[in-house]
């Protein structure tokens, strides 16, 4: 299977991340809705720092779409080809632990979604939390919760 191109990438992340191209824009410094554009249609190539803010921005791994841009960076000029694909509707694919993480996910208290957001950006101690969460679910027990 071949690897994404970093236009696509960013694009479904954008999209995944509910945000408008002026909405991604006003969160990476130096770029604005045009470049994002641009960015989403091969036309620019952004620098690694831009592509980190974006990354962060909309939730996916810096190192999709570092070595997305290292690939289509070693790649020809001259093969560009145009795709009448472009609709805005995209499909990713998930594992199956990624579904369930999602099933999950949503499920969760809001709490519990904080948490799970700060354990997967490495903010949280994770042994620190999973005793919280012990802790607590004995409480409620013992208060018949």
């Amino acid at each position: 299977m071949a690897a994404k191109k970093v236009s696509t990438l960013i694009k479904e992340a954008r999209i995944a991340a509910d945000l408008t191209q002026e909405q991604l824009a006003r969160k990476i410094s130096g770029l604005s809705a045009s470049d994002i554009s641009l960015a989403e249609r091969g036309k620019k190539e952004l620098t690694q720092a831009q592509l980190k803010q974006i990354a962060k921005a909309t939730g996916v791994t810096q190192a999709s779409l570092l070595n997305a841009a290292k690939g289509s960076a070693s790649k020809s000029n001259s093969s560009k080809k145009t795709s009448a694909s472009g609709s805005a509707k995209s499909t990713i694919k998930v594992t199956a632990t990624e579904k369930k993480l999602v099933e999950l996910y949503r499920a969760a208290d809001s709490d519990t979604k904080k948490a799970a957001i700060n354990l997967l950006k490495g903010e949280e101690n994770t042994a620190e939390m999973i005793f919280e969460n012990i802790l607590e679910s004995v409480q409620d027990m013992l208060d018949g919760k």
